[in-house]
């Protein structure tokens, strides 16, 4: 079936004299005349049976519908001149991978491993964008997504395949001046010490103190701060105690900046997935991601046991499909 596609030449005119709202810059940029740039949005406009500019005294001027239309064409453009030099810098191997990935998971655990998938496929590029809710893959360039959630948000993501790559145990952590001259307190000291709380999950430290069977009166106070990554710097920098995976604070703990003030670790509900389009024909570059990143998660695990739960037990840490 023949695609109802107007020609790249024409849409590159439009994009460039819808951002330049005039044609003679529009001329300029692309290396054309004038009358070549209006040529080509003209023919675009009979292609489409409709007016993309408004011609004003002093030039031209989008109309509301071209004005949409120009957003979302820069988009596919930059999308096409972007695989387009992916497949340029392969030479037709590898390939390259759109990923999205919740920001701190990414930043903490991802890129510092990420050294290691280069050298063992130094033919496929990795590109990373933020993105922390489900979205349909089909409305995106991207081919997976690094996601935290609980299993019944993953199951309830149409249209997809999930993977469990590690559950979210967290654990009290501080500076060791918050608590110097001892290296760690008990469960009851730590309900004494400043709280730091994430604003997205206001009763995060309610479950843990539950499961010390220690009452809290103070676990919903303090101040809050929004991503992880805000709640490490603040714990590192001695305002309080935070409650966080130690999977996305491996270097502070390393540099001894953050230490663990109370040695018990909680389960939490959300896990981290690799969530991806659930297809029969996965593109090659993808299953070499998902082997090297199931690897990696299942290192991560057996240097760090699984979490009790609040019943005092343990869950299975192992990947699940």
């Amino acid at each position: 079936m023949r695609r109802k596609i107007p020609s790249t030449q024409a849409l590159a005119c439009f994009e460039a004299a819808a951002r330049h709202e005039s044609y003679t810059r529009a001329a300029e940029e692309l290396a054309l005349t004038q009358s070549a740039v209006s040529r080509q949005v003209g023919a675009l406009e009979a292609f489409m049976g409709m007016a993309l500019f408004r011609r004003t005294r002093h030039g031209v001027q989008l109309t509301a519908a071209g004005a949409d239309y120009a957003r979302q064409i820069r988009r596919q453009l930059d999308a096409m001149e972007r695989d387009t030099l992916d497949a340029m810098a392969r030479q037709g191997t590898g390939g390259a991978l759109q990923l999205a990935a919740v920001p701190t998971f990414a930043t903490r655990w991802l890129i510092p491993r990420l050294p290691g998938f280069a050298r063992l496929h130094a033919d496929v590029t990795i590109h990373i964008e933020t993105r922390t809710r489900p979205f349909l893959f089909a409305d995106t360039p991207f081919d997976a997504a690094l996601w935290a959630g609980t299993p019944q948000q993953a199951a309830h993501w149409a249209g997809t395949r999930s993977t469990v790559l590690m559950h979210e145990d967290v654990v009290p952590v501080c500076s060791p001046q918050l608590i110097a001259p001892r290296r760690q307190v008990g469960a009851q000291a730590v309900a004494k010490l400043p709280l730091l709380q994430q604003s997205t999950r206001p009763d995060g430290w309610a479950p843990w103190f539950e499961a010390q069977g220690v009452a809290a009166p103070r676990a919903r106070s303090g101040p809050r701060y929004e991503l992880f990554s805000m709640l490490a710097a603040a714990a590192a920098n001695g305002l309080g105690v935070a409650l966080m995976p130690a999977m996305l604070i491996e270097t502070e703990l390393a540099r001894g900046e953050l230490i663990v003030a109370c040695p018990r670790p909680l389960r939490g509900e959300r896990s981290y997935f690799l969530v991806s389009p659930a297809v029969q024909d996965e593109r090659p570059a993808l299953a070499l991601w998902r082997d090297w990143l199931l690897g990696q998660a299942q290192a991560w695990l057996q240097a760090h046991p699984a979490a009790p739960d609040a019943a005092g037990g343990t869950r299975n840490a192992k990947y699940v499909s």
